[in-house]
């Protein structure tokens, strides 16, 4: 099958775990004889990490005007030439002028097109102006036209719901984990060494440090864990978005400047080896989608504790792979903290018995087939249709 891959970004250092998850989907689907191209931008552009992906083409597209829309000339050509060359397009994250240009020509060719978002649907974070006014130009006709539209959790698929999409185009497809990357794991200390962490008890935030993410409150708990007692330490894991500066001063009102490290943003073997030195790895975001990180933690064998309010609580609660909170309760999340820190043998064994389920059932070789089924189905409804329009 010829599949097409459609990225805003190609950076995981910039766009974090959805193109962490594009990229191994694309080298999957590339292993089991798939021609796969991803369309991408060069805002930010991860060059190394684009040439890296084996079997499949990356196709980056200057961005003009990057102040949110990211305006790609370039695309609007390729679209017209190349389009009709795919079988199928997988539409990643919902409004961009990538998107409305692709869901424009995909009509026109008459190839069908399935919708991602990756929790981007809500109008809740930022921009909701904008966001409504795209929706009424275009939005809704792309999530009307979509053959299908990917929730990666039962959030994800309420959201499509209530955003007016037909029950029958919404599919659950939880994420498939690259299980294979976990297999061969650094030996402990070296985050720790490095570091300068010694044998304090780690907590550990992995990914961007942006409001949406609860770093707010995540340190606040944190502070009244640590206040009274001095082996404790927090490590945020990830590159500044936007939040760093007020997360500081936060960290300053609490007295805890001596009880944080900032890493920056760390990938392949240097996550891997910030996970295992982690007693425990904490996500307590205002809204997630997914528990990526969360799960990454789990498949080096670290205990985590998530907020309950989220998809990623929902993906945590399903298998029971860690501990949750409600966000927002700082003496929650500080008892949650000193129990999981006072019981290891048990929060590692929770964290061991999630790993052996992702590994049985949520790995990217048990799960790739989910979406060649998906896309399948797609392009059989198309010519059973027999016509160059679309089910609505």
């Amino acid at each position: 099958m010829r599949i097409l891959h459609a990225s805003l970004f190609f950076s995981v250092k910039h766009a974090g775990g959805t193109v962490d998850l594009i990229y191994k989907l694309a080298r999957a689907q590339s292993a089991r004889g798939h021609d796969v191209c991803v369309y991408t931008g060069d805002f930010r552009l991860d060059a190394a990490y684009a040439a890296s992906l084996r079997g499949a083409r990356v196709r980056a597209f200057r961005s003009w005007l990057n102040f949110g829309f990211y305006l790609m000339p370039g695309l609007v050509l390729a679209a017209r030439k190349e389009l009709r060359r795919f079988d199928i397009i997988h539409l990643h994250c919902y409004r961009s002028f990538q998107n409305v240009v692709l869901h424009y020509f995909a009509k026109r060719r008459g190839i069908p097109f399935v919708m991602d978002s990756h929790g981007s649907l809500p109008k809740f974070v930022r921009k909701r102006r904008l966001k409504a006014l795209f929706d009424l130009l275009v939005g809704r006709r792309i999530l009307r036209d979509a053959a299908r539209c990917i929730g990666e959790t039962e959030l994800g698929v309420n959201e499509y719901l209530e955003a007016g999409v037909a029950k029958d185009k919404v599919v659950l497809i939880p994420p498939p984990f690259p299980v294979e990357d976990f297999r061969t794991l650094p030996q402990p200390g070296q985050f720790r060494a490095r570091f300068g962490i010694g044998d304090r008890r780690l907590v550990m935030f992995l990914g961007r440090i942006h409001w949406i993410k609860g770093l707010d409150f995540l340190v606040e708990g944190f502070a009244d864990l640590a206040k009274p007692r001095d082996d404790v330490l927090l490590a945020v894991v990830g590159p500044d978005d936007g939040y760093r500066t007020a997360l500081e001063q936060i960290i300053e009102r609490e007295g805890l400047a001596a009880k944080v490290r900032f890493t920056g943003f760390l990938g392949g073997e240097d996550k891997l080896a910030a996970l295992v030195d982690a007693d425990v790895v904490v996500q307590t975001s205002r809204y997630e989608q997914g528990a990526w990180a969360p799960f990454e933690a789990v498949l080096c064998g670290t205990p985590i504790v998530v907020s309950r309010n989220s998809g990623a609580g929902e993906d945590v609660k399903r298998i029971d792979a860690g501990y949750l909170v409600d966000f927002g309760d700082r003496a929650e999340l500080r008892d949650t903290l000193a129990y999981v820190l006072d019981h290891p043998d048990e929060a590692r064994q929770k964290a061991r018995t999630a790993k052996a389920y992702i590994e049985a059932n949520l790995s990217m070789a048990n799960r790739i087939r989910d979406y060649e089924v998906l896309y399948e189905e797609c392009v059989a409804e198309r010519r059973r249709d027999g016509r160059r329009g679309w089910r609505s």
